[in-house]
């Protein structure tokens, strides 16, 4: 069984779920491969400690302020290989972005391999069961387009100017935004 709670953001509703310890899950409404990786019961819950927490960290985070990653008992399901780039993502400060690309190199290294296909880093990404914080946002194609968010690209855009991402610098940012 999990618990989840429903909470209304500046880029829509947010679905937060939780197996009463541990954060499991938050997905954008309608987002692809939302709640993928959950499959037991699930029960509207509000009181549990987790959810309060991550909660209070979302109002903070929506605010402008820069909450850590840390701050919060994090759980996503998946494989080893998604478990490491999402662990990777989790190391992209606030306000930064990167690329598919750099996130493969930086998995061929850290696996003592030649290459890592930056199409297999972006399915892992796309996977991240725990949008928003563990910042799959900011990952960006290797020309500079915002490619690949499972969100929707609207929302990653809302998500890295509420960062105040250095986005200048984007490829086709400038063409979406105005």
């Amino acid at each position: 069984m999990f618990y989840y709670f429903v909470y209304p953001s500046p880029v829509g509703e947010l679905t937060i779920a939780s197996d009463e310890k541990n954060i499991i899950g938050l997905w954008i409404k309608e987002q692809k491969y939302f709640g993928s990786t959950i499959c037991n019961e699930k029960v509207e819950k509000k009181n549990i400690p987790i959810l309060l927490e991550t909660k209070k960290w979302l109002d903070r985070y929506f605010k402008g302020e820069k909450p850590l990653i840390r701050e919060l008992k994090l759980k996503p399901k998946g494989s080893e290989f998604r478990k490491l780039v999402w662990k990777i993502l989790c190391e992209i400060p606030y306000g930064k972005v990167t690329t598919y690309g750099e996130i493969a190199k930086k998995i061929a290294k850290l696996q003592k391999r030649k290459t890592m296909s930056a199409q297999a880093v972006g399915g892992a990404v796309g996977h991240n069961p725990i949008s928003i914080i563990i910042p799959c946002h900011r990952v960006i194609g290797t020309n500079g387009d915002l490619i690949g968010y499972a969100g929707g690209i609207e929302v990653k855009k809302k998500l890295l100017q509420l960062e105040n991402a250095d986005i200048k610098k984007l490829y086709n940012l400038k063409k979406m935004i105005y």
